[in-house]
């Protein structure tokens, strides 16, 4: 790996760590749940673990643009952004279930060249860096050889949100798919990358919650794309083992 590269994964993978210093205390006692304008949960420790990272990446890597779901963007060089969702799988958080995560991502020239998947409560940290491939808690990462959509195990974050967006969709896979589970948020994403489960769904997506999973899927030997499979990076997420990836698709289009 370039040295430049490792310098900023060690970066990533610090600043995903701080974030866990802060919510597991926190997760472990519990705390109050507001709710934000779009009547999305957040908590202290979602605010808490990006104030944490920030400071961090300001100190190591100043001029750096940071944007974070929490607190918008700092804008920088132009070249670098740091993405992050502090705690990803909010409401699995809230409930004490440990399918949650925070994810760090790092954009050059509008390309995500590093991303974490760090999913504290369960004890473990996928990463990866472009062309250096993807690490599950330092051993490698592979996605799975599945190669039949009816033998495939197929994750989304809710049953609920899925038909709401995309009913054919969602009977669709109903059928064709071998089993279907909503271990979801970043956890879904990690089990594709570690060849767990074959293929994570998710309708609506904002930048902050996929920017981190393109590098850790692509590098693990998956795929990941929007729902309309035109673009890598975007408002929603179909992420396979790649084998499958257009059978996924011509499954869930409506």
């Amino acid at each position: 790996m370039s040295s430049e590269l490792a310098d900023l994964l060690a970066i990533a993978r610090r600043a995903a760590a701080i974030a866990g210093e802060v919510i597991m205390p926190l997760y472990e006692r519990g705390v109050t749940v507001e709710l934000k304008a779009d009547r999305t949960p957040v908590t202290a420790a979602d605010r808490g673990a990006e104030e944490a990272i920030r400071a961090f990446l300001a100190r190591e890597c100043p001029g750096h643009g940071i944007l974070g779901e929490e607190f918008g963007e700092t804008p920088g060089d132009g070249r670098h952004r740091w993405i992050l969702d502090p705690i990803d799988g909010t409401k699995s958080f809230i409930h004490h279930v440990p399918l949650f995560g925070t994810l760090v991502a790092l954009e050059r020239d509008g390309e995500p060249v590093v991303g974490v998947i760090a999913c504290h409560a369960a004890g473990e940290t996928a990463y990866a860096a472009k062309g250096h491939g993807a690490f599950l808690d330092g051993h490698p990462a592979r996605v799975s050889t599945t190669a039949d959509l009816a033998g495939a195990t197929v994750l989304m974050t809710s049953f609920k949100r899925m038909p709401r967006y995309h009913a054919n969709a969602f009977a669709n896979l109903t059928e064709r798919a071998g089993l279907l589970r909503t271990w979801g948020d970043c956890y879904g994403y990690l089990m594709v990358a570690t060849g767990r489960a074959d293929v994570m769904l998710d309708p609506v997506m904002s930048l902050w919650d996929v920017a981190a999973l393109s590098p850790v899927l692509t590098e693990a030997g998956g795929r990941l794309t929007t729902w309309d499979g035109s673009r890598a990076i975007g408002d929603s997420a179909v992420a396979t083992n790649g084998t499958l990836h257009q059978a996924v698709l011509e499954a869930i289009r409506d």
